[in-house]
């Protein structure tokens, strides 16, 4: 029998691209869109006519003014506030293609766009609403609203609107981080764990697990997720087998008491019993 090829494998490939250095980000993004894919093949063509579509993009851009004017005049992006939980928001292909989605893709399109126009821009992942910004300034920018550009007092007015943060929770440049591409992958994944938690889609939500696994996650609850996963599937072996490597392995290592491994070792024969 044939077996597999690995290298072919979205969640394969991407646990090897954020093991090395820091992963390219446009790359990191379409392998998430390609764990999607309804096959590897439909994955590929989106990915070149994605890529395309960015260069096309930075053509003849000379600076930030030119880049919003492009993305958010030229090309119309813009967010995508009817359906902000379609899954299709947080794959790039499909933002590039329908000029909608959530701030972080939005956000990936800017700076990657950017990049290849000599644009620097970075971005923050600001609790609630990620956000670019000019490096080394103040200028913020929420490419969810078609650019918008945003100062100190502004990005506090953002935060209050989208968390319900009230005027006893204090607010300062701490909540602007700047993000590695890491953190911005794994932000887009977490998105896209709470959209098919809620649906209950079982099959995209193991790969969505796999892959934030894969971001130097040591805490249990995610294994945990991805253990329910298995077992509602079925998988029961496969879900214990999982439990009990975290236990002997990371989870040891991992900030978790020996109440949360035992909990954990539970859950684990618990998935194992339904093989008697």
């Amino acid at each position: 029998m044939t077996q597999p090829d690995r290298a072919a494998d979205p969640v394969s490939r991407f646990l090897r691209m954020v093991t090395g250095p820091e992963p390219a980000l446009d790359e990191g993004a379409l392998t998430i869109a390609a764990a999607a894919a309804s096959d590897p093949a439909t994955a590929a063509a989106e990915a070149t006519r994605a890529r395309a579509a960015l260069d096309e993009l930075a053509e003849g851009v000379s600076g930030p003014e030119s880049l919003l004017h492009r993305l958010f005049t030229e090309a119309g992006f813009t967010g995508n506030t009817e359906h902000y939980h379609d899954p299709r928001n947080s794959f790039l292909p499909d933002v590039l293609h329908r000029r909608t989605g959530i701030p972080i893709t939005l956000s990936v399109v800017a700076i990657e766009v950017g990049r290849r126009a000599g644009v620097a821009l970075e971005g923050v992942g600001m609790p609630g609403h990620f956000l670019v910004r000019l490096p080394g300034t103040q200028r913020y920018l929420d490419v969810f609203d078609r650019g918008r550009r945003l100062d100190l007092a502004g990005c506090e007015a953002l935060y209050r609107a989208t968390t319900g943060a009230g005027p006893d929770v204090p607010f300062g440049p701490g909540l602007l981080p700047r993000t590695s591409t890491r953190q911005i992958l794994a932000r887009m994944l977490d998105n896209l764990r709470a959209n098919y938690t809620r649906t209950k889609d079982h099959t995209n939500l193991e790969w969505v697990l796999r892959m934030r696994l894969g971001l130097r996650h040591q805490g249990p609850e995610l294994i945990r997720q991805l253990g329910d996963v298995l077992a509602a599937q079925a998988r029961w072996d496969e879900a214990a087998r999982l439990m009990e490597s975290w236990v002997d392995g990371p989870g040891r290592g991992s900030r978790s008491g020996a109440e949360v491994l035992d909990e954990v070792r539970t859950e684990a024969r618990r998935h194992r019993a339904h093989l008697n």
